[in-house]
């Protein structure tokens, strides 16, 4: 049995920030309903996909990266939650639900299993939303989790701020900052979710920093005492002003930095000489250096979760045809919370 198969391809190598112009929505693929014999693949409906930051470097003509690029005529891929609707794979059942790497289209056919994660049924029977195996305990989660534990190297009582704190990586750091002993100063870009990081994810403070002419002087106001950690998900200026106030023996994780996406120029930066007088520790990571906690990562997260002590904020979009502006949007800072496209339904 054949199937129509909607897809969402890219159409070009992009240059500068995403424009939802860069993809487009392809119809009238079909596709057979099956498992090919031989194949040790599964067939999946996709139910979920995750809108990540990281993707946009796959657009880019860049091949010296640590993932490769996709190809301009190609069905994007990322990470997603689907129903497997046939296996050759006998470590996989039809109507089971998996978490792992597949394509932006309605359903596709994974050859590479052992990148797929089963969603147990006790899991999902507790109330965690299937979309959360793309979020809460998907890479952005891990992310947040490995790059705090491991990078971060916390002690009670430290000062943390985070940038981007509403995102889909920030909002977890502030939360386990918290559990951990921690005082917790997140920014984000509007008031709203200033709110929500003070009254809904229980950071002690939070900022617009869009209202803020002087980051330097607005973190040294947040921390008259300085910043023992920042969680960085920005880079450029506030990265330099976060440098500019930092205690001796400071650790600085570098996760991201959306603020360059569409910058050709190099940003130079006025505060490094700190590095050397506070003997402060700047490290990137990525959350693959650190996959043998994963384990440890789901248990925690589901733990916390169940016991009310963490909460997640999606931001859910409806039908495949809608995921090009929901990307784009992660670069002006239209989302609020994890950015997930609803594909079908289980």
């Amino acid at each position: 049995m054949e199937r129509d198969n909607k897809q969402i391809v890219l159409k070009s190598y992009i240059n500068g920030s995403p424009l939802e112009t860069d993809m487009e929505l392809k119809l009238g693929n079909r596709i057979k309903v099956e498992a090919p014999k031989g194949s040790n693949g599964v067939l999946v409906k996709n139910l979920y996909l995750s809108c990540d930051p990281y993707m946009r470097g796959r657009m880019l003509d860049f091949h010296d990266s640590y993932i490769p690029p996709f190809s301009p005529g190609s069905v994007i891929e990322g990470f997603g939650v689907s129903k497997v609707v046939d296996s050759d794979d006998p470590n996989f059942k039809r109507g089971e639900f998996v978490t792992g790497l597949t394509n932006w289209e309605e359903y596709t056919l994974i050859l590479n299993t052992s990148q797929l994660r089963k969603i147990q049924q006790h899991d999902h029977g507790i109330g965690i939303p299937l979309s959360y195996h793309i979020g809460l305990l998907g890479m952005p989660g891990f992310t947040a989790y490995a790059g705090f534990y491991e990078v971060c190297a916390p002690k009670k009582g430290d000062y943390l701020y985070v940038s981007a704190a509403s995102g889909a990586v920030g909002q977890l750091v502030g939360q386990l900052a918290k559990l951990h002993g921690c005082y917790v100063v997140g920014s984000a870009g509007t008031t709203h979710k200033v709110q929500l990081l003070k009254n809904k994810l229980g950071f002690d403070e939070a900022f617009n920093y869009k209202e803020e002419l002087d980051l330097e002087a607005a973190l040294a106001r947040y921390f008259p005492q300085g910043i023992d950690i920042y969680f960085d998900n920005v880079g450029g200026s506030m990265l330099d002003a976060a440098l500019a106030n930092m205690r001796a023996h400071g650790r600085i994780a570098v996760c991201g930095m959306v603020s360059q996406n569409s910058r050709t120029d190099k940003q130079s930066f006025r505060n490094m000489f700190g590095v050397i007088s506070k003997r402060i520790t700047i490290k990137g990571f990525l959350q693959s250096d650190f996959i043998q906690l994963y384990p440890r990562f789901l248990e925690d997260i589901t733990g916390y979760y169940k016991e009310g002590k963490i909460v997640y904020i999606e931001n859910m979009n409806d039908g495949l045809e809608s995921a090009p502006a929901a990307f784009v949007g992660l670069f002006s800072g239209k989302n609020v919370g994890k950015q997930v496209i609803r594909v079908g339904s289980e």
